[in-house]
């Protein structure tokens, strides 16, 4: 019975049972450890060459741990169990050299010649990178030493006996090793492979990798089993003809130094100068006939090197040779054509390894060594503001056009000829002193004569130049008169005017002298103290002095702000009661009268900057002895109608009192200056080109110190910390005050949608500085309450800060003058404490009867004084408080300054603390931390500070808003 078999399985079935054969588990072989022989073998590719190499093939560690052959032939790597990387690196290197100029039979030994040169020792570190072990194939295997530093090729000749040895060697290596057979690998030669104990069969192999691969007779005596051997008789013919074309393609020594090895042939530069008629051209080339053309790179960098600094010395332009051929002629300035023929070229010439080359007459130019005399004299006083200076320069027996050379170191030359071929190098200390000032001159007076013309006020200008030997002492009879100015021994102190009944301190003497001195030479002057030093009774005393001496002289007209014009009147009758003085305190249309009439027969008139612009012309219809300008910073705009009203008025003697002559830009001090010294700093632009642009944004420390030279003799300026040493410390606080939730929750959205606004704004600052300001001046109002920009109702924890503050301050004993900017703040706060039962006074700008307030205060004992900071400025003395608190912070320094100082001055018995509020976490904090930066100019040109980085200035730039909203 024949049974029936079973059904074939379908097409699908029988696919799958394949699929799962063909992914069946297979059993795992040990893993093999792979490594690399190296061997020096014969032949090893299919033409069996006899010739001695250096061979590599894999091997594998065997069952008893040491290496054999084995399986691991170059064909049979794949197929064995090994850690794949080793794996992969050793068949790299196998097909590598399969494709290279060198093919050998699949699993015998590789020739390494087989692989390129310049592929060969990557893939070398990247078999021994993998963790492969390289070792010699034969002996014990020891593992081939490979060293980390590469060693250089060279040709050794030493003598032995009557003969040459000429061998290739690798340098930097011991002797030892040297000395054994060697074996070059690669065509160039990239490594040198040194094989001690081979006839032995246990080879030691040591690789050197070569720094640069080797070609020629070079490599060739690598290759040489033996030294060549050079008898006497072709000893000279060698040392001659062969070993300067050695030397030229590696180096050679002599490593037991018995041969002396002639210097090596090194390339020349070639400069050729070409002088014809009122042409002269320079070029420059490579000259390597000697060299077959071979470079030296290090030896042509000292080459050049050299030629660079003859050539910077002389302030001369050599050009840069081309690696091959010669530079294009370039045509010489006359000036540096002179300058290379009478002097580059013997100084190049004598240059190692420079040839200069010269065609045409080289001796057309020669330079004058003769040190240039250079005196200065003053024209006849015309009666300005302004002297000739004329200058006498002689160079030998040459006395050298005025004109001429002004227009000559004006424009930067290098040197002014002097005709026959003859010149004179400007930039002598002689000429860089006489060109130091007529850049200054030039700047200032933007233009440039055959004389120079110096501006009377700038002693200090006067002064270098006698020190520098420039000008005869007895060539300015007015500047014998003045230069007390910068020497302040020569002053001579004036006793104090025997009608002044105030007792002056020693810097107050000084600042006597000092006005004495100014008025009597018909100068001008800013006293610039610190506020509450006293600036006010040092005027009177100046002014008592005057009418002492003269009293029919014309008097003195004070131009102070409107709430400061009683205060003189009052402070003169105090300390200088015999003093006439007339206050002009309406125009005449109110008084009836001329100025000429209402001040008739006064010593002193004084008068408020609204009052003399509205009638300027009656103010310069009177003569007067002097002009005093009070809180000057008023009329530092040069462009306000107060300016130049004040600069109008006939005067022989100015004074400027402020203790802020710059508030925000250098340009604030240039008007205050012109309005005592015209001319002294030159006119608005030209300040604004030698002086400001350098120091405000690039930070010039030099012309900073030249300025500060400028105005020294004209601005006296003493600080509290310096001459008042019996005033009480102040001590400055910053309190931080937490916002109350409402009110962070309403700052923060108003804050981040301004933000923004802000931003698109600082693209053009400038032409959006007006909309700028306002965001910011919302901001800070923002931060103290937001009633203020009508973002809603919210509790101010700045006024609970201030009440408490207040309360502690009163129940102590203190008496507080509080300080803001914003005044609907500022009567917002008065009110708070008044609530807390707290007494005050207040003063605005709109306060009628400002005296009656300022004397309640000082007469009573309110425990506080509330004043905004325009208000509180200027002219008051409020030494009865001595806590001040600053209800929200500005960056400009010197407004807060002017206000506290309203406490802490002469007269002031008690320590002042100051308190500053910031709110945290808002526009305030950064404001507090860019008023530091911002007060920096200020203490470096006025009081001398140390010149830092100062990009910038005081102004709010771009920069600054962002960091205020960031």
């Amino acid at each position: 019975m024949i049974s029936a078999g079973r059904p074939p399985k379908p097409e699908w079935q029988r696919s799958l049972d394949d699929l799962w054969a063909q992914s069946a588990p297979v059993v795992d072989e040990p893993p093999v450890d792979l490594c690399l022989f190296l061997s020096v073998r014969r032949g090893g590719g299919h033409g069996r060459s006899t010739a001695l190499t250096l061979t590599a093939r894999p091997g594998m560690r065997g069952s008893r741990g040491t290496w054999i052959k084995g399986r691991a032939g170059w064909s049979q790597l794949a197929a064995l169990p090994a850690e794949p990387r080793a794996r992969a690196a050793l068949d790299s290197l196998g097909r590598i050299g399969r494709s290279g100029n060198g093919a050998f039979l699949s699993d015998e030994w590789m020739p390494l010649a087989a692989v390129p040169p310049h592929a060969l020792w990557l893939q070398l570190e990247t078999v021994a990178a993998a963790g492969v072990p390289i070792v010699s194939g034969s002996g014990a295997h020891h593992p081939v030493r490979i060293p980390a530093e590469a060693a250089t090729a060279a040709v050794a000749v030493d003598r032995r006996g009557s003969s040459l040895q000429v061998r290739g060697i690798a340098t930097g290596l011991d002797d030892e090793l040297v000395a054994s057979p060697a074996w070059v690998v690669g065509d160039p030669a990239v490594a040198v492979a040194y094989v001690a104990d081979r006839d032995g069969d246990d080879e030691r192999i040591t690789l050197v990798r070569l720094a640069e691969a080797v070609t020629g007779p070079v490599r060739g005596l690598l290759a040489r089993s033996a030294a060549l051997t050079i008898d006497d008789g072709g000893s000279e013919t060698f040392v001659k003809e062969y070993l300067p074309r050695l030397q030229l393609d590696a180096p050679v020594v002599s490593p037991r130094g018995t041969v002396d090895l002639p210097p090596v042939p090194a390339p020349v530069l070639e400069i050729a100068v070409d002088h014809a008629a009122d042409t002269t051209t320079i070029s420059v080339r490579w000259d390597r006939s000697t060299t077959r053309g071979r470079r030296d790179a290090a030896h042509e960098a000292g080459v050049l090197a050299a030629v660079a600094t003859v050539a910077q010395s002389l302030g001369i332009d050599v050009p840069q040779p081309y690696a091959s051929g010669s530079t294009p002629a370039r045509r010489l300035a006359p000036a540096e054509a002179a300058i290379l023929l009478a002097e580059g070229v013997p100084a190049l010439g004598a240059i190692d390894h420079v040839v200069v080359l010269t065609t045409g007459d080289d001796s057309a130019f020669h330079a004058v060594v003769d040190a240039p005399s250079v005196q200065l004299r003053t024209g006849d006083d015309d009666g300005s503001d302004w002297f000739d200076l004329h200058a006498r320069v002689t160079v030998g027996e040459v006395e050298v056009d005025a004109a001429t050379l002004y227009t000559a170191l004006a424009a930067g030359d290098r040197v002014l000829f002097l005709g026959n071929g003859s010149y004179v190098r400007l930039n002598t200390p002689e000429f860089d002193r006489l060109r130091l000032v007529i850049d200054e001159a030039r700047a200032l007076v933007d233009r440039l004569e055959s004389a120079l013309r110096i501006n009377r006020y700038n002693v200090g200008l006067w002064d270098e130049l006698t020190e520098m030997g420039l000008l005869a002492a007895n060539e300015a009879e007015w500047w014998l008169r003045v230069r007390g100015l910068t020497d302040d021994a020569a002053i001579v102190p004036v006793p104090p005017p025997s009608g002044l009944r105030a007792t002056l301190r020693d810097y107050q003497r000084v600042g006597l002298d000092w006005l004495h001195f100014l008025r009597v030479h018909g100068l001008g002057g800013i006293l610039a103290d610190d506020m509450g030093l006293g600036k006010t009774v040092q005027t009177i005393a100046m002014m008592q002095a005057a009418v002492e001496s003269d009293a029919d002289a014309a008097p003195f007209l004070i131009v102070a702000p409107t709430s400061v014009v009683g205060n003189w009147a009052r402070e003169c009758a105090q300390f200088a009661p015999d003093l006439r003085v007339a206050t002009v305190t309406a125009t005449r249309t109110r008084r009836g009268t001329t100025i000429a009439e209402a001040v008739a027969g006064a010593h002193v008139v004084v008068t408020s900057y609204a009052l003399l612009r509205l009638e300027q012309e009656q103010y310069a219809e009177v003569e007067w002895s002097g002009l005093v300008l009070d809180e000057a910073q008023q009329i530092k705009n040069p462009s306000s109608r107060g300016y130049r009203a004040a600069r109008s008025l006939p005067a022989p003697f100015r004074l400027v009192i402020t203790g802020t002559p710059m508030e925000n830009n250098l340009l604030e001090l240039w008007s205050l200056v012109s309005l005592v010294a015209p001319g002294l700093l030159g006119t608005r632009e030209a300040f604004t080109a030698l002086y400001r642009t350098p120091i405000e944004k690039n930070g010039d420390t030099a012309r900073l110190d030249l300025l500060r030279r400028r105005i020294r003799p004209f601005l006296l300026r003493r600080t509290k910390e310096l001459v008042a040493s019996e005033l009480p410390p102040k001590q400055e606080k910053v309190l931080e005050v937490t916002l109350h939730p409402t009110h962070r929750r309403l700052y923060d959205r108003r804050f981040h949608r301004e933000r923004q606004r802000l931003l698109g704004l600082l693209d053009d600052a400038d032409a959006n500085r007006f909309a700028i300001f306002r965001s910011l001046t919302m901001l800070r109002q923002l931060a103290l309450d937001p009633a203020l920009v009508d973002e809603g109702e919210a509790p101010s924890a700045k006024l609970d800060a201030l009440a408490e503050l207040l309360v502690e301050a009163a129940a102590e004993g203190h008496r507080v003058l509080v300080l803001s900017q914003f005044t609907r703040f500022l009567r917002a706060a008065r009110d708070r404490c008044a609530e807390e039962g707290i007494r005050s006074g207040y003063l605005d700008g709109t306060t009628t009867h400002r005296q009656d307030e300022i004397d309640r205060f000082r007469d009573g004992d309110d425990p506080a004084f509330f004043v905004s900071l325009k208000a509180g400025g200027v002219g008051l003395n409020l030494v009865e408080a001595d806590y001040v608190v600053l209800l929200d912070p500005w960056w400009n320094p010197a407004v807060e300054a002017q206000a506290i100082d309203r406490a802490h001055r002469i007269g002031q018995t008690r320590p002042v603390i100051v308190y500053r509020l910031v709110a945290a976490d808002t526009v305030e904090q950064k404001v507090i931390a860019l008023r530091e930066s911002k007060a920096e100019l200020f203490s470096r040109v006025l009081d001398g500070g140390e010149a830092g980085d100062f990009t910038g200035g005081p102004r709010l730039t771009a920069a600054d808003i962002r960091g205020l909203i960031d």
